[in-house]
C-alpha cells in the first residue's frame, strides 16, 4: 500500500507543480491584449470621450470642494437657487465639453503609443516624446476637472458646501 501511494505521488507531483508554475506566471492583464488601445478599457475610452471625471477630481472632492456634476444632481437637497443651478449647469457643460475634447487627445496619444509598440517603430526618444504627450493631456484633463471644483465652490454658500459633504458621506 505504501509503495502504491509513493508511486502515485511520484507520478502526479510534477504535474501539480507544472500547473502551479503556469498559474504563478499568468498575467493579470491576460485577455486585455485584444483591446483596441491596450492601456484603456472600453469603459475608460467611453468615459474619456464623454468628458467624464475618471477620478481626476478626487483631490478636490475628498477635501470638501464640490464639483458641478454632483452639485447639479443634488440641486434639490442643496436648495440651489435658480441662478446657482443655471451657473452650475453652464460650468458643467463647459467642463464636460473641454474634458471630452482633451479626453480624445489622450486616447489618441495612448493609441499612438500602443501602435509604436505593436509595429516596433518606437525607440527610447519616441517613447519619451509620446509619454510626454499622453501625460500632458492627462495633466490638462485633471486641470479641467479640478478647476471646475474651484469654480463650483464660488457659486455655493458655506452651508451648501457643508450639506454637500454630509450628503456625500465625507463628514458625520
Amino acid at each position: 500500500m505504501k509503495f502504491t501511494v509513493l508511486i502515485f505521488l511520484t507520478a502526479f507531483l510534477p504535474l501539480s507543480a507544472a500547473a502551479e508554475e503556469q498559474h504563478l506566471h499568468q498575467s493579470p492583464y491576460a485577455g486585455q491584449q485584444s483591446r483596441t488601445v491596450k492601456s484603456l478599457s472600453t469603459e475608460d475610452i467611453a468615459e474619456l470621450e464623454q468628458g467624464g471625471g475618471w477620478g481626476f477630481a478626487k483631490a478636490a472632492d475628498l477635501n470638501g470642494m464640490p464639483g458641478p456634476s454632483h452639485v447639479q444632481k443634488m440641486a434639490k437637497e442643496l436648495e440651489l437657487t435658480k441662478e446657482q443651478l443655471a451657473s452650475v449647469q453652464s460650468l458643467f457643460r463647459t467642463m464636460r465639453n473641454d474634458a471630452a475634447t482633451e479626453g480624445s487627445q489622450m486616447i489618441a496619444g495612448e493609441a499612438a503609443l500602443d501602435a509604436g509598440f505593436r509595429n516596433g517603430s518606437i525607440d527610447a526618444d519616441k517613447l519619451r516624446t509620446q509619454l510626454a504627450r499622453v501625460e500632458a493631456s492627462r495633466t490638462r484633463l485633471r486641470y479641467i476637472h479640478l478647476a471646475a471644483h474651484l469654480e463650483t465652490v464660488k457659486l455655493l454658500t458655506r452651508e451648501q458646501i457643508t450639506r454637500y459633504n454630509k450628503l456625500r458621506g465625507y463628514t458625520p
